[in-house]
């Protein structure tokens, strides 16, 4: 089992906001100066920080591990961070105008459960949205699958199939679920967050693998930066 805690150093130093998925959740979420958001599973608050920062609105954000948490509250963000779980949202009916996770429902042992907790605090038309990494995603990741190939079958047995996703969606009564993909092309120059493991797939793999990993990553880096691109699949719904 992975423990998080001991992560949140290594996530606060490499963990950077997808550009596109910040831009889709401010556009799509249609989020301004007087909503209330609230991110599940907001580790150290890279994503709240940013739209808090873009929009002034009024945000919360809850995670199991309190050691993520502790980084998040070192960014002096305006938001409240508590430690809570996606089954199970401490917050009343119809407080939300919009509720996401990123790179989280893969972690959730309820998953079903926290869509109809997502349902119950969203106001009605507030908006609902999950990104992760569907089965194409996680094939054709780059730098992860292509130096470390052992990661694609061990996060295709923990991530959900982008069908099961929607279907959780729209059991619980979300309109209009549907499911899009964010692309971010950019160059690697440093093999520093995966030597340091800050990928949690890269804990699922054996000591061997990894290291052969690194070596042919810094191998490539000898020659200039690696071209990468970061992908997630974006889904959305509204109550």
């Amino acid at each position: 089992m992975i423990d998080y805690n001991r992560l949140s150093q290594e996530y606060a130093r490499h963990r950077r906001v997808h550009p596109g998925v910040l831009r889709n959740l401010l556009e799509r979420g249609e989020v301004g100066e007087t909503s209330d958001v609230l991110e599940v599973g907001c580790g150290t608050a890279n994503y709240l920080a940013a739209i808090v920062s873009a929009t002034g609105c009024r945000a919360w954000g809850i995670d199991p591990s309190e050691e993520m948490l502790a980084r998040a509250g070192e960014k002096a963000v305006p938001a409240t961070f508590r430690r809570g779980w996606a089954e199970g949202l401490d917050f009343p009916d119809a407080a939300f105008d919009l509720v996401y996770s990123v790179d989280v429902i893969h972690h959730v042992q309820g998953r079903a459960q926290y869509f109809a907790e997502a349902f119950r605090v969203l106001r009605p038309g507030g908006r609902v949205c999950t990104v992760t990494d569907s089965e194409e995603v996680i094939r054709a990741r780059v730098p992860l699958s292509r130096y470390f190939p052992e990661t694609v079958e061990a996060e295709l047995r923990r991530y959900p199939k982008s069908a099961e996703v929607l279907k959780w969606m729209r059991d619980v009564g979300f309109r209009d679920a549907g499911e899009g993909l964010e692309e971010f092309p950019y160059g690697l120059e440093s093999s520093q967050a995966y030597r340091e493991k800050a990928f949690s797939s890269l804990h699922l793999i054996s000591e061997e693998a990894w290291r052969r990993g690194v070596d042919l990553l810094e191998r490539d880096l000898r020659s200039g930066p690696v071209a990468c691109v970061s992908r997630y699949s974006v889904f959305w719904g509204r109550k």
